[in-house]
């Protein structure tokens, strides 16, 4: 089998990333590279930032040369609708129109399901870290995406939003009481989209540093939490998890959208 040539597409602007970075935390893309290694270390990888990149039309002009492309999460909210969102949006389009097989990961999902058609909105309750119970659906449980999954398990999580209408024969596999699309799948043009609402890609030891950089706005600005004892509180739940966890088992869909893409 040849080795797949992967296009990584970075959510977050630059200003988060640096702030990632100077706090010690991995960037999205940096952990999307990370846990693709572990899986496969003969992947070729390029990145794009929509949002930044200047030389977009010359990654638009590669884009089929890509065996697959993974779209990162974000700290962004897709219905402000700024200049950056736009262009995410605009180039998530053309992916749509180029690259056979697209996994979009959290805000990825929430930007292929609006480029496609459907809509995203504020969600009535966030996941912060950690997603419980999502079961698979019986569409999902035939799907390639979960060969070899447990149908009820916990994923690192990191979301405000969420997709309250699908786009045009798209098809829901997996759903938790937070979110009604944990998962879905549907075809546009001549991409094969996979979504994800939760981050199989990130560790929950990711999760509990993001928490601690962020909790002033978890506080603050989100009001998730009344105060630092219930983010403490919420952490140790999280780091139970950690003590329970499979990276196999976490990974596994990472895995089987790589293999389903080796052989198309």
């Amino acid at each position: 089998m040849k080795n797949l040539d992967i296009l990584i597409v970075e959510g977050n602007l630059k200003e988060e990333n640096y702030n990632f970075t100077k706090a010690g935390i991995e960037t999205h893309t940096e952990s999307l590279t990370d846990s693709l290694n572990h899986l496969d270390n003969n992947l070729l990888f390029d990145i794009a930032n929509p949002s930044s990149d200047k030389n977009l039309d010359e990654v638009k002009k590669k884009l089929p040369k890509y065996d697959g492309l993974i779209w990162g999460g974000s700290s962004l909210n897709i219905y402000n609708n700024t200049p950056e969102i736009k262009r995410q949006i605009e180039f998530m389009r053309e992916c749509q129109k180029q690259v056979k097989n697209i996994l979009a990961i959290c805000w990825g999902m929430q930007v292929a399901v609006t480029a496609a058609g459907g809509e995203v909105k504020k969600a009535k309750n966030p996941h912060i870290g950690i997603a419980n119970e999502i079961l698979i659906n019986e569409l999902g449980l035939n799907h390639s995406l979960y060969k070899n999954k447990n149908n009820n398990f916990n994923s690192p999580a990191f979301n405000f939003d969420e997709v309250v209408k699908l786009p045009p024969k798209c098809s829901c596999l997996a759903s938790n009481k937070t979110n009604k699309v944990q998962s879905l799948f549907f075809e546009v043009n001549e991409a094969k989209i996979y979504g994800l609402q939760y981050h199989p890609e990130i560790s929950y030891e990711k999760m509990v540093s993001l928490i601690e950089f962020r909790k002033d706005r978890l506080i603050k600005t989100r009001k998730v939490f009344k105060d630092e004892i219930e983010i403490r509180n919420h952490v140790a739940f999280i780091k139970k998890e950690i003590a329970v966890s499979n990276k196999t088992q976490r990974m596994i869909e990472l895995k089987n959208w790589l293999d389903t893409i080796g052989f198309t």
